[in-house]
């Protein structure tokens, strides 16, 4: 089979190997694929695969050959699933493959927030300590987790990662789910998502972006927060009105700390690249070595059981 991978960069900078896949089948990959581009790339393609390259009706109609298509990634939004399924295209993702990445990746954040290591880091080089008084100095208040309340929006398997840890700190742990949960450890406790974002100091995204999850952090939910609520986003950028969060960090009302905006790369002027309080990172929650590593094994064994005729991770039948 001739197996096509549109964007293969962000994935494989270079420092993974992509001999399994090469092994399936007569493969090109490329690193980036415009969107003019990926008819004439595919054209002979039975597989291919892609990250955040777009794969919508127009396109899939002019690839008659295409029987699968893997997303190297858990979200499927790129492709279009009811017209893939009307011709036949199989469609797969990578489920769960870096859960312990992404739940890292809010630690750091709040610990950067509650420990300010850059911070003073950066004020020692600058001298600052070399002309202190005293043995040791702060330039913000430091905060202990243990005892703080860390509301976790979305329970799978990176919301319970998220939840260990934050129990691991001795944090007390609320969580929202679109279904209440029960049998929770006695230190996690289920309530209505109002609820948690009125007790939680420290508040994490971990839902799926939905009709009914979209811009469910709003001016209206930014109002019930505590003052001083830490706000962490990892999963989805579309669950927040950026907007909405701009003027509430703008008027010292709180923080926040997000790994993914609406839009990516972000346009110049959204509102959150210029607004107070906020830390930034470009969608790396991710991309460690190791939860790349295991999405690409992932992704080479739905091709593979694909070709045996057993479909795995399927999204559509």
């Amino acid at each position: 089979m001739n197996i096509v991978v549109l964007d293969g960069y962000t994935l494989n900078p270079g420092d993974l190997d992509w001999q399994g896949l090469q092994a399936l089948g007569e493969c090109t990959i490329y690193d980036h694929t415009l969107a003019d581009e990926v008819v004439a790339r595919c054209q002979d393609a039975q597989i291919v695969l892609t990250n955040k390259t777009p794969l919508n009706a127009q396109t899939l109609s002019q690839l008659p050959q295409l029987t699968y298509i893997g997303v190297l990634a858990t979200g499927t939004n790129v492709v279009d699933i009811a017209c893939a399924s009307q011709h036949g295209v199989r469609v797969t993702n990578i489920p769960a493959y870096g859960p312990d990445a992404v739940a890292q990746m809010v630690f750091a954040h709040i610990l950067h927030h509650h420990q300010q290591v850059a911070l003073h880091d950066q004020a020692v080089k600058a001298g600052q300590w070399s002309r202190n008084r005293d043995f040791c100095f702060t330039l913000s208040p430091l905060t202990s987790l243990k005892g703080l309340t860390l509301g976790v929006v979305g329970y799978g398997d990176i919301g319970q990662q998220v939840v260990n840890l934050g129990a691991a700190f001795g944090m007390k742990v609320l969580v929202t789910s679109a279904k209440p949960k029960t049998g929770l450890p006695p230190s996690i406790q289920w309530c209505e998502r109002d609820i948690l974002l009125k007790q939680a100091d420290i508040i994490s995204l971990h839902c799926p972006l939905t009709a009914a999850t979209q811009y469910m952090i709003n001016r209206d939910s930014l109002a019930l927060l505590k003052p001083g609520c830490l706000l962490v986003n990892t999963a989805r950028g579309d669950l927040i009105n950026e907007t909405d969060l701009a003027q509430w960090l703008n008027q010292n009302n709180g923080f926040a700390a997000v790994d993914v905006l609406s839009t990516e790369p972000p346009s110049p002027d959204n509102p959150l690249l210029s607004a107070a309080n906020i830390t930034i990172t470009p969608h790396i929650a991710w991309a460690t070595l190791q939860a790349r590593q295991n999405l690409l094994n992932i992704a080479v064994d739905n091709v593979k059981q694909f070709q045996q005729g057993n479909v795995v991770n399927c999204v559509n039948g």
